[in-house]
């Protein structure tokens, strides 16, 4: 396994984020390759000399080879792109969950950038920024109207720069600018908490480099408050995915040792393979195994504690692995509502020191042999967002929805849905209705919360009690094409 990994290099299963790798695979792929389509190959060259020989203006050469290249992968699926030197590196910091910047979570509010939370112990946290408070400016640049990833990138830089950020506090009515150091900021990943005596829940919201380690230390914290948890929610939900041996760890630390967690199938031989609750499958160095110290320090409680495992549309590729494994091994009780349907490895090869290919190299299937691409993972239990029912889950976008999606390679493929369509039209005009009234009146609640529904009732289905399950979700049908 150690030999093929190095091999292989890392995978990406994320619908959003994917892992690097430092080696190539043209010289193991070459011997399978068909000749190549010289006629087609001259022609390229042919419209590259005339463009920049007949075009109005002067082309940039390397931005036409750029855009060439892009569009080529692009033509592939949803999830295999192209990585220049700026793309390159904000997909390196995301997997590392580590980047340069202030430290604060953000969203949009009314075109403005709103802070959700600070990270903790970030230059922000220390400065006094709070929940709530809107960013104006960031150094003489308005944000009104601007993108949030514009603003995003406003914020980031380089290490000990300074930046300076106008924030209203609308609590105590007034505008102040606030100067902060940037510094590497550290992502959390999981979030944990005692809900009551004997309860635990713990988020994962994405699978990072770090997630592995914080997850382990997370689930040891919890055990020394409550020795004696007799139930754990594992919350899944809006976890677009991530690093594949992050997936394969994550379940280990809930399924019998050695057993298979995923399996993955394509066109090269190194992407035949299994992957086992077993730490081979997960260890990046000897020294550093946080998933065989939590369960040594835990007394192995994890693998028995009574589990409940919430998915919804947005739960990807390495939550949908995670979700799939405990539920072919009937681990816990899986709720919510079928999930993205993400079931493609993505593997990220270095073309030079900053450019890459992050390429679809495989399927993957559950230990049950479910192939989960364009369909998802069904629930035992399905649930509504609220208690009044679902608000906006029919326009979230799945894996089938999206143009040039791999076919499922097993199942049919997902036939459209009239029910659905409906549901969409209906989610749009409630979009409309929601919007005119004020934000805190319109948001759901935050995951984790004391009015998180779904989150209450997973806790229900932990105690014996009744559960409200929903009564208008129902499994994704497929049918085949014509």
């Amino acid at each position: 396994m150690g030999q093929k990994l190095k091999i292989v290099g890392w995978l990406s299963v994320g619908a959003l984020a994917g892992a690097l790798t430092t080696v190539s695979l043209q010289t193991v792929a070459r011997g399978n390759m068909a000749p190549l389509p010289l006629e087609e190959l001259q022609q390229l060259a042919a419209v590259f000399s005339m463009v920049k020989s007949d075009y109005v203006e002067p082309v940039d050469e390397k931005k036409l080879i750029t855009e060439a290249i892009s569009g080529m992968v692009a033509s592939l699926d949803p999830h295999s792109q192209y990585f220049d030197k700026k793309s390159f590196k904000e997909f390196s910091e995301g997997n590392s969950g580590k980047f340069v910047g202030v430290g604060i979570e953000i969203s949009q509010e009314d075109g403005l950038v709103k802070i959700v939370s600070p990270i903790e112990g970030s230059p922000a946290d220390r400065a006094g920024l709070k929940t709530n408070d809107l960013i104006t400016k960031v150094d003489d640049t308005p944000l009104k109207g601007l993108s949030l990833s514009e603003a995003v990138k406003r914020m980031r830089g380089e290490p000990q720069t300074k930046v300076v950020l106008t924030i209203f506090r609308k609590d105590e009515n007034r505008s102040f600018p606030v100067t902060i150091i940037r510094e590497e900021i550290k992502t959390q990943s999981v979030k944990a908490k005692l809900i009551e005596p004997g309860f635990g829940w713990i988020r994962v919201s994405q699978f990072q480099e770090r997630t592995v380690d914080d997850f382990a230390r997370k689930i040891e914290e919890m055990y020394k408050q409550d020795p004696k948890l007799k139930g754990l929610v594992l919350d899944l939900r809006n976890d677009p995915g991530g690093l594949l041996d992050a997936a394969v760890a994550l379940s280990a630390a809930f399924l019998p040792e050695n057993v298979t967690v995923v399996t993955t199938n394509g066109q090269l031989e190194e992407s035949r393979f299994s992957y086992k609750a077993s730490p081979q499958f997960w260890r990046r160095n000897s020294s550093n195994d946080p998933i065989t110290r939590m369960t040594q320090a835990t007394g192995g409680a994890l693998k028995t504690v009574p589990l409940v495992v919430l998915v919804n549309e947005g739960s990807a590729s390495a939550s949908e692995i995670v979700a799939g494994a405990l539920q072919d091994y009937k681990r816990g009780t899986l709720m919510g509502s079928q999930t993205f349907g993400k079931g493609s490895v993505q593997t990220v090869r270095q073309l030079g020191p900053d450019t890459a290919l992050k390429i679809t190299t495989a399927r993957y299937y559950t230990p049950n042999g479910r192939a989960i691409q364009a369909k998802g993972i069904v629930p035992e239990v399905m649930l509504d967002e609220t208690e009044n029912g679902n608000v906006f889950s029919a326009l979230r976008t799945r894996e089938a929805d999206l143009e040039k999606h791999l076919s499922n390679g097993k199942d049919a493929e997902e036939k459209k849905d009239p029910a659905r369509e409906k549901a969409q039209d209906a989610a749009l005009k409630k979009l409309e209705e929601e919007s005119k009234k004020p934000l805190a009146e319109r948001r759901l609640p935050e995951f984790g919360s004391d009015k998180d529904f779904q989150l209450n009732q997973a806790l229900n289905q932990l105690k014996g009690l009744p559960v409200k399950a929903s009564t208008t979700l129902a499994e994704r049908k497929v049918e085949t094409k014509d």
